[in-house]
């Protein structure tokens, strides 16, 4: 097994190699409006760094958000290709998950909520770092403090509105060595993963004026 993961979910541009016992390499980056311009150097440079060629990868793991649509689209659009060109399975896994896998948090529950602007976090409560207890859902913090008060939380979501999430631990943002390592463990203990499809879970920001006025010449 060589699974290359990545995931562009986030403003992290995260990628590792896992050879089915370890992550062997990794690289991440944060930059939330550079995804495209920064995912592939990343994948070279991560291949160079365990020394093997793209055609070496049996797997690809591709976090799926839920994230904002320019930059999800980055990842979930490389992994297909990626995919297709090396005739080789695709599998998504939620960017929520791989921040519970990290976290530092030895009991739960816990929240996972990472940042989805317009004053709003992408959020679900996790049971312990592999078993997610809700499903990802987008909200402003208000709107969900009574539902998770008291909980300890993880992300950036977390960190940028304390008066909802005041227990705030590390990861801030995903990385794809977690991902690898959750898929790696997933997929040895049998379980199918998620289809490589996106978690929008809301309307892109960029929409096409409704009444706009159309002018034609006479």
């Amino acid at each position: 097994m060589l699974l290359l993961a990545l995931d562009t979910a986030t403003p992290a541009v995260t990628v590792a190699l896992h050879d089915g016992t370890a992550v062997i390499a990794s690289s991440s980056q944060v930059d939330a409006r550079r995804h495209g311009e920064l995912l592939l150097p990343a994948v070279d440079r991560v291949l160079a760094e365990a020394g093997v060629g793209l055609d070496a990868v049996t797997g690809i793991v591709t976090g799926i958000g839920p994230g904002p649509y320019t930059g999800l689209r980055v990842g979930l659009m490389t992994a297909d290709t990626f995919g297709l060109a090396l005739g080789v399975p695709v599998h998504g896994l939620c960017t929520l998950d791989g921040l519970a896998y990290a976290a530092d948090i030895e009991k739960g529950p816990f929240v996972v909520a990472t940042d989805a602007r317009r004053k709003e976090v992408y959020w679900a409560v996790y049971e312990d770092s592999r078993t997610r207890r809700t499903d990802p859902a987008v909200d402003r913090p208000a709107d969900i403090a009574e539902k998770i008060a008291g909980l300890p939380a993880v992300g950036a979501g977390a960190l940028l509105y304390p008066g909802t999430f005041p227990v705030a631990h590390e990861p801030e943002h995903v990385s794809a060595a977690a991902l690898a390592s959750l898929a790696a463990e997933k997929l040895a203990a049998g379980e199918e993963l998620p289809a490589p499809r996106p978690l929008y879970l809301r309307r892109p920001d960029a929409q096409v004026p409704r009444n706009y006025k159309v002018v034609t010449p006479k």
